[in-house]
């Protein structure tokens, strides 16, 4: 979730209040507190509602939630005669473009901040990290239209932003810094994305950099936006945010011809919805022209057709209405939700407690009286943390985040003692000895199940330590074990045992490897056991799930 960071001067001029009353409303809204400072607020949004990550887009909101602005925002767009060509060599490497001229901005360097701000939540929502759309922000003023994008040669070179020096495309990918982070995005094709003026200036290299030539300064007064990538709904949906965000301002929004297509339009979107539907789901009694006016707090245009229903106008900027119970969230926002009755559920159930959440519970119950301490590390991993830093294989059945935002949280773990041992890498400055644990959900072959792990670093930890805590866990919860030699690659070769039962290993124990504690860039020895809590009596297996790994 985004964390945006409001400040009460900028926010109080734009909403019309007091920020005691921002500061208690918000969050009725769908917001929450992060912290309150002396000159600003920060407040997290949810993803699906990139059109609140600015100043303007949340004064907008408050202003019609508490009722000093109600109805649909009508945002006034005229031609500006600019004209922007899309070059079809860029169909398979990145064909959608979104852009707009917004005139009369009024920057001080706090507004600068708020729109990069409002730039880079947008490439992380709705962009994808920059994959689906790439946003660039240009000094209208320091270019001459006509614009064209095309796919240009990989050795055309231009200054790019923050850079004194012409460089060519392919060196900013390995020496800017926003090259290195997305070079990933378009070093695979031949040719690549560039902006270009009429005099074959360059504005900008999409989705990476912008030129210097056309940086935002506070002397800028006219600004060209282009919104380029790979889904031209996405495209727009950022096109739109940002021209009504700086149109809050006082901006002027003016369309540009792109292949033709004058965009942006900043209509809205027709829908009509049942009433009867809404009141069913929130279980409240509504009439069209109560549905109406609490529509008409949360912005939208609305108005009864009917006996039965509600037309309504949905604002261009908000792409999280996909169905029409999104627009019943809303109303039930406006209704507010300290105003719904608390009712118990017609039907009731005898609850107790999941075996596995027994088991889970004794685990915890012997590691604590051990003298360990619980952790709880992220359920989102990485193959370097899970597998490279531990010498092991990558498991076949490792499951993949198919979109990750961050290199740090692309697999779903599969293993608790490598995230421990991450866990003694951020701790090493902390005094020793060192006892962790964690019991905790793993997922393979898109199985889930339970495992505990265990660490202890210290100047005299070794394999005796191990083998008294695993020993000790295992009698505990009355588990049939025998030891064998192990040839897990994350402990010291004849320092390490397979805990086995059933003639299956389900366990290992040991001390970790002194190449493990370098990649992890620890100073002392760890010992280390883990066990797969299926191997507990009791422990429900589904059909399907595979077999313990002992890892």
């Amino acid at each position: 979730m985004a964390i945006i960071t409001l400040p009460y001067r900028y926010l109080e001029r734009l909403t019309g209040t007091d920020r005691k009353t921002i500061i208690e409303r918000i969050p009725m809204i769908g917001a929450d507190i992060e912290r309150i400072e002396e000159d600003h607020i920060d407040i997290e949004f949810f993803p699906d509602r990139p059109d609140l990550y600015s100043p303007e887009g949340v004064a907008r909101a408050m202003r019609g939630f508490l009722g000093i602005e109600e109805g649909l925002p009508v945002y006034n767009v005229r031609p500006s005669g600019i004209t922007f060509s899309v070059d079809p060599g860029l169909a398979r490497i990145r064909p959608c473009l979104g852009s707009a001229v917004i005139r009369n901005v009024d920057f001080d360097e706090e507004a600068i901040e708020s729109l990069m701000s409002l730039q880079e939540a947008l490439h992380w929502a709705v962009g994808r990290g920059r994959g689906k759309v790439a946003i660039g922000v240009h000094d209208l003023d320091a270019v001459t239209p006509p614009f064209r994008y095309i796919a240009s040669p990989r050795n055309r070179s231009f200054v790019p932003l923050e850079f004194d020096r012409e460089m060519t495309l392919e060196e900013i990918l390995t020496d800017h810094p926003k090259g290195r982070d997305y070079a990933h995005l378009v070093e695979g094709f031949p040719r690549f994305p560039l902006i270009v003026d009429a005099d074959d200036q360059v504005l900008s290299f999409p989705p990476i950099i912008n030129g210097e030539l056309t940086r935002v300064t506070t002397a800028t007064k006219n600004i060209l936006l282009d919104c380029t990538g790979t889904d031209k709904k996405a495209v727009m949906t950022a096109t739109n945010i940002i021209c009504t965000a700086l149109a809050e301002a006082g901006a002027t929004i003016e369309t540009v011809a792109v292949d033709g297509e004058e965009m942006p339009t900043l209509a809205p979107a027709e829908r009509v919805v049942s009433v009867e539907e809404c009141a069913s789901l929130l279980g409240v009694s509504l009439s069209p022209a109560d549905m109406a006016r609490l529509l008409a707090r949360m912005r939208f245009g609305a108005e009864p057709d009917g006996d039965s229903r509600v037309r309504v106008l949905v604002p261009c900027y908000r792409a999280d209405i996909l169905h029409d119970w999104d627009i019943f969230e809303d109303v039930a926002i406006a209704y507010g939700v300290e105003n719904f009755d608390a009712v118990l559920p017609a039907t009731s159930t005898i609850a107790e407690e999941h075996p596995t959440t027994a088991i889970a519970g004794a685990a915890r119950s012997v590691m604590v009286g051990l003298g360990y301490l619980e952790m709880m590390p992220f359920t989102l991993t990485n193959d370097r943390v899970l597998y490279e830093n531990m010498q092991r294989k990558p498991l076949p059945g490792t499951l993949r985040v198919l979109h990750p935002i961050s290199e740090e949280q692309t697999v779903v773990r599969t293993d608790l003692l490598a995230l421990l041992m991450e866990m003694l890498q951020a701790n090493k400055h902390r005094e020793l000895p060192q006892r962790l644990f964690a019991v905790g959900d793993v997922v393979e072959d898109c199985a889930t199940y339970k495992k505990v792990a265990a660490v202890s670093i210290h100047p005299a930890a070794d394999f005796s330590e191990a083998y008294a805590a695993a020993d000790v866990f295992c009698r505990e919860l009355s588990l049939p074990y025998t030891v064998t030699e192990s040839a897990d690659p994350a402990f010291i070769d004849g320092r390490r045992g397979d805990i086995i039962i059933d003639e299956r290993i389900v366990g290992v124990f040991g001390e970790i490897h002194p190449a493990v504690l370098n990649a992890f860039d620890l100073e002392h020895p760890v010992a280390a056991f883990a066990l797969d809590l299926r191997a507990v009596p009791g422990y429900p297996v589904p059909p399907g799930t595979p077999s313990p790994d002992g890892r």
